[in-house]
């Protein structure tokens, strides 16, 4: 009774080299992936048709930027943190 819009990111990786590390932000509604940020893209990509719309809005202003970044930030800085402690459970 109601809609949900809400976003997840994370990041993919197999080692602690930033290389094989990939920031993914995607944006959802209704449980449907209506547009991503993929650092290994460099852009957002649309998925509906409300999703291209975005994306083309975000590719061409100050977002992808803020976005392309975020790899560093979010993933890269946490990594050896992530890393250690799931191979450790493993």
């Amino acid at each position: 009774d109601g809609f949900w819009y809400y976003v997840v990111t994370h990041c993919d990786l197999n080692s602690t080299d930033s290389k094989d590390i990939t920031f993914i932000r995607s944006y959802y509604y209704n449980k449907l992936e209506i547009v991503r940020f993929d650092s290994s893209v460099g852009r957002y990509v649309g998925y509906t048709e409300l999703g291209v719309k975005n994306a083309e809005a975000w590719n061409s202003g100050p977002e992808v930027v803020q976005m392309r970044n975020e790899k560093e930030r979010y993933c890269v800085n946490n990594v050896g943190n992530d890393y250690r402690s799931a191979v450790t459970k493993s």
